[in-house]
């Protein structure tokens, strides 16, 4: 493969251990049916970090040619698009939450298709939900006792999101809170300005503290790629959440200006393939941000699909962070069942 062609290296100089091309073997990805073991992180190798860079101009090109030249149709999009929904974290992170917004969008992630067209579809023995409720540390409490009996996760939004600027000590005792009260996930952000300083060694420490916090919870590390200037640094500060532990790697907050986008995901999963390869440790993905309708919804199961494989279109590697999506996928698949496309108000979020 040429340069032009492989838009991003983050292979160091030196031999490093687990490489495919060193010692004959892939890294094992669990199987369909298996969960991945956690990443337990790495210590922090900074020669690492520095030999990470980003051809930007052929992270554009690769990125452009997913929508344009990959289509999924007819009955293989309603599949593909059923799919998505289990990949979906089901979010509210409004000022204006309340307990009753949160008990119907639990509601939701039960049963996130109307009946008549899951039964259309054929799918209805399934008992198809989203991945996770995502909610801020307040509805906690109130997601984990609405969801009691299910498979679902409540997942908790912490650390001073979505600015990231309290004190650390603030921000550990929020992720200890948001577990103690049933949150299976935590979703953390980072403080952006390590990044953009280059301060590697404190970003490390702020995600390892994070991760320690966890105990048993995942840890899904929101980079804030709309804050960190170029695709070098939102590399590199993959690199380093992985190397702190982080179970999966999330693009944004959802309040930057610039949030998930096909080049930044496609730098951040080449950068999950590459820790991969080098650890064997298994890290999950997470765009959120302006994901709203099922044809991107597509483009990112694409994207994921060719770059990291089969196994990552499953909720427990991939996710996606979204509120209205959810309501144009299965808009989508009314039209499949149907032939005529409803108005958005007819599979009403909350």
């Amino acid at each position: 493969m040429s340069s032009a062609s492989r838009p991003l290296s983050a292979t160091p100089s030196r031999p490093v251990a687990l490489h495919a091309t060193e010692t004959d073997q892939r890294p094992r990805i669990p199987a369909f049916d298996e969960h991945p073991v956690r990443n337990p992180g790495t210590v922090l190798d900074l020669d690492i970090v520095a030999a990470t860079h980003v051809n930007r101009s052929a992270v554009e090109r690769r990125a452009a040619t997913l929508p344009a030249r990959r289509t999924v149709k007819k009955e293989w999009q309603a599949a593909w698009l059923l799919r998505a929904i289990t990949c979906m974290d089901l979010t509210t992170l409004a000022g204006d939450d309340t307990a009753g917004n949160v008990l119907r969008l639990c509601a939701k992630a039960r049963r996130p298709v109307r009946d008549d067209i899951m039964e259309a579809l054929g799918v209805a023995d399934l008992k198809l939900t989203v991945g996770a409720v995502c909610v801020y540390h307040a509805h906690v409490a109130t997601a984990v006792k609405a969801l009691s009996g299910s498979a679902i996760p409540v997942a908790a939004v912490s650390t001073g999101f979505p600015a990231g600027l309290s004190p650390l000590p603030q921000r550990i005792a929020e992720i200890r809170a948001s577990v103690e009260a049933g949150a299976r996930e935590i979703d953390v952000v980072i403080t952006r300005g390590h990044v953009l300083r280059g301060e590697w060694t404190a970003l490390y420490d702020e995600v390892r503290a994070f991760r320690e916090a966890c105990g048993d919870a995942h840890l899904k590390t929101i980079l804030g790629v709309g804050e960190l200037a170029t695709l070098t640094n939102i590399a590199r500060a993959s690199q380093v959440a992985m190397m702190a532990g982080s179970d999966v790697i999330k693009t944004s907050t959802g309040k930057e200006p610039t949030n998930a986008t096909l080049p930044v995901g496609l730098v951040m999963v080449r950068q999950i393939r590459d820790y991969l390869d080098r650890t064997g440790h298994v890290v999950g993905f997470k765009p959120a941000g302006g994901i709203r309708t099922a044809k991107q919804s597509l483009d990112w199961l694409i994207l994921v699909k060719e770059e990291l494989g089969d196994r990552w279109l499953r909720p427990d590697l991939f996710r996606f962070g979204a509120s209205g999506l959810l309501t144009d996928i299965e808009r989508q698949l009314e039209h499949f069942v149907t032939g005529r496309y409803s108005a958005a108000h007819r599979h009403p979020m909350v």
